[in-house]
């Protein structure tokens, strides 16, 4: 899965929540292709010696690790969202299809700890507080704040952000 994000041939994934008894959609969401950082993907045990794929590794995908916006809802609490609402969460995200996988990484787990923060305005300060998550996520990068500030421009390019002045943003 690393290596398909990395070459850009990851697939759209649909996730579905039911009620088992009733056989009901409570939730389905889509996370666009484009929208799945390495930081969402958990290297798992190597199957053991007697499975039929002895030594094969899969993955689990980390929902948490995906920022809430690229997680567009199509049926929530058992209520199908209008088409024209998940087209435009869709278009809003499709600019990061134009981003290599590494800047697309850096983007998504920037936006990540913004949601993390929990409030719609939020200062520069704020998200450097957050510089150690990012430094675990991108370990090879030493100039983290520089990357964080490029990143909020990324996503106030997008339209995700508004930029208020002063070291202050709001998410849209």
């Amino acid at each position: 899965m690393r290596a398909a994000i990395l070459q850009d041939r990851t697939p759209n994934l649909f996730a579905l929540h039911y009620q088992p008894g009733a056989w009901e959609v409570c939730n389905l969401f889509l996370v666009p292709r484009f929208a799945f950082p390495l930081a969402a993907i958990e290297k798992r045990k190597p199957l053991g010696p007697r499975a039929r794929r002895a030594g094969w590794i899969g993955c689990n995908i980390l929902l948490t690790q995906i920022p809430s916006d690229a997680r567009i809802p199509i049926i929530l609490d058992g209520a199908p969202q209008r088409s024209s609402d998940v087209r435009e969460r869709y278009r809003q995200l499709a600019p990061l299809s134009n981003l290599s996988a590494e800047k697309r990484g850096w983007t998504l787990d920037v936006l990540n700890v913004v949601r993390s923060l929990a409030t719609n305005e939020f200062t520069l300060s704020e998200v450097y507080a957050l510089e150690s998550k990012l430094a675990r996520l991108h370990p090879g990068n030493r100039h983290i704040r520089d990357k964080i500030r490029q990143q909020l421009q990324i996503l106030r390019d997008m339209g995700l952000l508004e930029f208020l002045g002063g070291g202050s943003y709001r998410l849209t």
